[in-house]
Order: C-alpha cells, then sequence, then structure tokens
C-alpha cells in the first residue's frame, strides 16, 4: 500500500506544482469578477498558499452555486494536504470538508469523471492516515471509482493517467511488472497531445507527470 501512497503523492505534488497554469484569462475584455477570483486562486496556490487558495475558492462557491469548479478546488486542496497532516483531528475536519465540497460539486455535476477520481484520492487520503483501518474498504472503492471515471471520460488523458498511475502503484505494492501500464500512460501523453479543457479552469494537468512515469517506469 506503501506505494501506492507513493504513487499518488507524487501525482498530487505534481498537479500543485503545475497549478492550472493553462487556465489563464486570455480575452481581450475585462475578466469578470469570477475569472479574477479564480486567478487570484490559482496566483495564490502556485505561491504555496494553498489555503489562502482554498478560502478564495470557498468564497467563489458562495456566490457561483451552479458552478462545479470552485467546490471542487476547494475539496481538492483540502486532500493534497491531507497526505502529509498527521494530527488526526485536523485530518479529519480537512477530509469532511473536501467530502461536503465534492458532494456540493457532484450535485451540481453528476457523474463527473474529475470528481469521481478526487473522490478516490480522498479515499486514498484516508488510507496513507490509517491503512489498516481503511486500506481494504477504501482501496476497493477507489479501484471502482477510477474504473467508472474511465468508463465516462475514456478519451480523457488525465483520467487515463490517474487510473494507469493508481494501478502501477497496486503492481508495486503486489510485486508485479509495471509493464501492462505503460501503453495507458503513452496513450495519455498521445492524447494530452491535442488535449483542451472543457471550459476555461477547467483541470488541464497531467501533460509533464504522465512523461515523467514513462521516463521512470517504462524505458
Amino acid at each position: 500500500m506503501q506505494n501506492v501512497i507513493t504513487y499518488l503523492t507524487i501525482f498530487l505534488t505534481a498537479l500543485v506544482m503545475q497549478a492550472q497554469t493553462d487556465s489563464a484569462v486570455n480575452t481581450e475584455s475585462a475578466p469578470t469578477k469570477y475569472q479574477q477570483g479564480m486567478q487570484k486562486a490559482f496566483q495564490l496556490w502556485q505561491e504555496n498558499k494553498s489555503w489562502e487558495a482554498a478560502n478564495v475558492f470557498e468564497r467563489i462557491a458562495v456566490a457561483e452555486t451552479d458552478n462545479w469548479l470552485p467546490p471542487y478546488y476547494v475539496a481538492q486542496i483540502n486532500v493534497i494536504n491531507s497526505f502529509t497532516e498527521k494530527d488526526g483531528t485536523k485530518l479529519k475536519a480537512q477530509l469532511d470538508k473536501a467530502q461536503n465540497f465534492i458532494n456540493d460539486a457532484t450535485a451540481i455535476s453528476k457523474d463527473n469523471p474529475d470528481l469521481l477520481v478526487l473522490q478516490a484520492q480522498l479515499y486514498t487520503a484516508w488510507i496513507v492516515y490509517d491503512g489498516q483501518q481503511y486500506g481494504m474498504t477504501y482501496s476497493a472503492k477507489a479501484s471502482e471509482l477510477y474504473s467508472k471515471a474511465l468508463a465516462l471520460a475514456p478519451d480523457n488523458p488525465r483520467i487515463i493517467l490517474a487510473k494507469a498511475e493508481w494501478d502501477m502503484g497496486g503492481a508495486k505494492y503486489f510485486g508485479q511488472s509495471l509493464e501492462p501500464y505503460c501503453k495507458d500512460i503513452q496513450r495519455a501523453i498521445d492524447l494530452f497531445a491535442t488535449f483542451k479543457p472543457a471550459g476555461e479552469f477547467y483541470p488541464s494537468y497531467g501533460e509533464e507527470r504522465a512523461k515523467q512515469i514513462k521516463a521512470k517506469s517504462c524505458n
């Protein structure tokens, strides 16, 4: 299980470092308050001020009640930061908050593969904290969510990458070959070449991470 955790933690760290730089507003007209707020939040995130960014996303979520992206990013930051949180009380507060915002986002956007992946990552955060208590149950749930997300978005390179990396972590844990998943990593890389997010501020990370995995595990 530790190898599953390592793979996912590196993936999430890469996400933070990239911090949606591809989502910059690029319009000739003046940005809206929503655009200004989202850009401010991503800028804070890039500056390693993730909690400040989460606060901005949360304020936007209150105003944009029909938009799944702000609650998605609130939840994502709470999930990511939970991987290094050792205090059980703080961890529970973060993951409970993340779960609430995932629920809010899902109510707006049902069967959303990005939300399914984030839910799987939340389960993994619980496994990191207490693998003995949560490992068996949440590992199975996470695997199911990755499979469902891929079924919903079979040509989304980020979803392909997320599932492949999860599967590679499991293979590593059980001493199995990573080679069967390398074709998925390559497919993700190929798809990233032409992939365009569905809208402004939609998740767009993953290409560099896929190339890193290929270089490390598939050559």
